[in-house]
């Protein structure tokens, strides 16, 4: 899938990825373009409001939150910033040292393949930020009109401000 901020260039290929499924059966993904952050009040463009484009995409809002045993707190500002400045698509990271929240905006076809890229993220990008070897002990994924909803009524996620790594 693709992330990112809109008018940014794109960092390598779309491509296909298989989600493999219950005897033998598989869900395809397939990359999509950004139609923007949906982090502002409905200025994203011709998608309409639930963020997605005529191709099917919608917007989802994600929270992932991942836990293990201590690390030194520079060591993880350091890899949270770095998998920041690696995936500009991340709106705030909060952390302590033992513990951290992600929160971004995905671009997917449905709530699936949002969980599904979400889920691999952390994982994924465990070497090459040096992240530390936490799991994922939690994951909300909410779809833009529900994001906005929720803000507006004083509940759920508060808007991803100030953007950036910070401490709990």
């Amino acid at each position: 899938m693709r992330r990112g901020r809109p008018g940014a260039p794109p960092r390598g290929g779309g491509g296909v990825s298989r989600i493999p499924r219950a005897a033998g059966e598989e869900r395809t993904l397939t990359s999509v373009g950004a139609r923007g952050t949906g982090e502002d009040t409905g200025a994203d463009g011709p998608e309409g409001s639930d963020g997605g484009g005529g191709n099917g995409s919608r917007l989802w809002h994600i929270t992932l939150s991942v836990s293990g045993a201590e690390a030194p707190l520079g060591e993880v500002r350091r890899a949270l910033e770095q998998l920041a400045h690696d995936h500009p698509f991340l709106l705030t990271s909060r952390y302590a040292n033992d513990h951290a929240e992600i929160r971004y905006w995905e671009e997917a076809r449905d709530l699936h393949d949002a969980a599904a890229v979400a889920l691999r993220l952390w994982g994924e990008h465990r070497s090459t930020a040096r992240l530390p070897p936490w799991e994922i002990v939690g994951l909300e994924v909410i779809d833009r009109e529900t994001y906005h909803q929720r803000v507006a009524e004083g509940h759920g996620p508060l808007p991803a401000t100030p953007v950036g790594v910070h401490p709990f």
